[in-house]
């Protein structure tokens, strides 16, 4: 486990990205994770042009910021459209899901807090 009284600093370019099981096209490198810091992850996900992820409950809420491209988060019963800029939460236990209809790939940062997340996929 890393001292989580001194810092971490990861240059650009030193992230691994693994595939996300449940999705088509989604991507998730770990920027600072639980062994880095005491209360919050933060990841990057990339979703792909044409890419989503399956409907879906966390036990955990998620504070995300869109870094580029243009895609559709669904919260709950709603769609949202968001790009480059826009900063978003979703709630712990509430149903999300993602699409990229665009041409281009879609980056965003997501904070999550550290300890136990059960994830679930929702049936339609």
């Amino acid at each position: 486990m890393t001292d989580q009284s001194k810092p971490v600093i990861r240059r650009g370019g030193e992230e691994t990205y693994d595939a996300v099981d449940a999705a088509d096209g989604l991507s998730k490198a770990v920027l600072v994770g639980p062994d880095d810091a005491p209360h919050f992850a933060m990841r990057r996900f990339v979703l792909e042009a044409g890419g989503s992820a399956p409907k879906h409950t966390n036990d955990v809420e998620h504070e995300q910021y869109v870094l580029e491209g243009e895609y559709v988060v669904g919260i709950g019963d709603e769609e949202y459209t968001v790009s480059a800029g826009d900063s978003l939460l979703i709630p712990a236990g509430v149903t999300h899901w993602y699409r990229n209809e665009g041409d281009e790939d879609g980056a965003f940062i997501c904070v999550v807090p550290n300890g136990d997340d059960s994830i679930q996929v929702v049936e339609d």
